[in-house]
C-alpha cells in the first residue's frame, strides 16, 4: 500500500476510535466528538509522520534561526573552556590545556571519517579555545545567514593531548592535526543530508564557497581546499590539495590574528 494510503486509513481508525471513545465517555453533542475527531487526527496525521522524519540521520535539518539559537545556547553551554596551548607544529606537536568540541549543536553535527557516521567520536575533537571558537562563530553566523541551508559537518580535530594522529587510528590518518590547531569542516551537500559528499558533484559550491571566505574573514592561517571542487581565495591561504574534495581543513596560526582578536 502507497504512504498516503496508509495514512489515510491510519486517520481512518483513529476517527472510529474517536467515535467510540466519545461514546464510551458519555459525551454529548456533536462538539465534544468532533474535538476528538481532529485530536486524533493530529496524532496520527501526517503533521507527526513528518515531524518523526526531521529526527532522522540524513534529513534537513530545522531552519537557520532556530539552529542559531541551539548553536550559541546549548553547543557553548556543554563547552568547557580553558586556556589552551598549541605546542610545536600541527606535524609535530602537543596539545596542552585542550577544548572539546560538543558532538553536536544547532548549526552543525560531527562527522566520523573512519566509521562514516554521525556523531564522530569525542576523542578526535579535541582543539584549542581559539580553534573550538573559530568554528562555532563561523557556523554560527552561517547558519544565520543562510538560513536554507543545512547543518554543517565537523570531522576531526585532534586528539586529547595531541601528538600523531596517523594511520594507528584509522584509515590513512593525518599527517597533522597534532596540537590542536587543525579543523576538518565538511562542504554541505546539494541534496542537504547530514553526511560527506563522495563526490565533488555533490558538493554545493556556493555554501562550500561561503565557508571558505568566512573563515579566511575570521582569521584562519591555512585552508585547504578540493583541486575539483573550484574554490577560490586569498593565493597562500586557500590552497588546493588532494584527497580535500570533501571538506576544507582549516588551520590557525600559532598565534591569534588581528581578525581573531578583532
Amino acid at each position: 500500500m502507497s504512504r498516503a494510503g496508509k495514512e489515510t486509513r491510519s486517520r481512518e481508525r483513529a476517527r472510529r476510535a474517536a467515535f467510540g471513545l466519545a461514546a464510551a465517555l458519555g459525551l454529548a453533542g456533536l462538539a465534544g466528538v468532533l474535538a476528538l475527531v481532529a485530536l486524533a487526527a493530529g496524532i496520527f496525521g501526517p503533521d507527526r509522520a513528518a515531524t518523526d522524519g526531521q529526527s532522522a540521520v540524513g534529513k534537513t535539518a530545522a531552519s537557520g534561526d532556530a539552529r542559531v539559537s541551539a548553536a550559541e545556547d546549548q553547543a557553548r553551554e556543554r563547552v568547557r573552556w580553558r586556556n589552551s596551548e598549541a605546542l610545536g607544529s600541527p606535524a609535530a606537536g602537543q596539545l596542552r590545556n585542550g577544548v572539546r568540541l560538543p558532538q553536536e549543536g544547532g548549526a552543525f553535527f560531527t562527522w566520523d571519517p573512519v566509521k562514516k557516521e554521525v556523531p564522530n567520536r569525542s576523542w578526535r575533537l579535541w582543539g584549542t579555545d581559539r580553534a573550538v571558537r573559530m568554528v562555532l562563530r563561523v557556523l554560527r553566523d552561517f547558519a544565520r545567514e543562510n538560513p536554507s541551508a543545512p547543518p554543517v559537518g565537523v570531522g576531526d580535530l585532534s586528539r586529547r593531548n595531541g601528538g600523531d594522529f596517523g594511520a594507528d587510528f584509522g584509515k590513512l590518518g593525518h599527517a597533522s592535526h597534532q596540537n590542536g590547531l587543525d579543523i576538518d569542516v565538511y562542504y554541505p551537500r546539494l541534496d542537504s543530508e547530514l553526511r560527506r559528499a563522495r563526490t565533488p558533484g555533490q558538493v554545493d559550491r556556493s555554501y562550500a564557497q561561503d565557508l571558505v571566505d568566512r573563515f579566511v574573514a575570521a582569521g584562519a592561517d591555512k585552508l585547504f581546499v578540493g583541486p575539483n571542487v573550484a574554490l577560490t581565495g586569498p593565493s597562500g591561504v586557500v590552497i588546493p590539495l588532494v584527497n580535500h574534495d570533501d571538506h576544507v581543513h582549516v588551520r590557525l596560526a600559532s598565534t591569534p590574528s588581528p581578525a581573531e582578536l578583532a
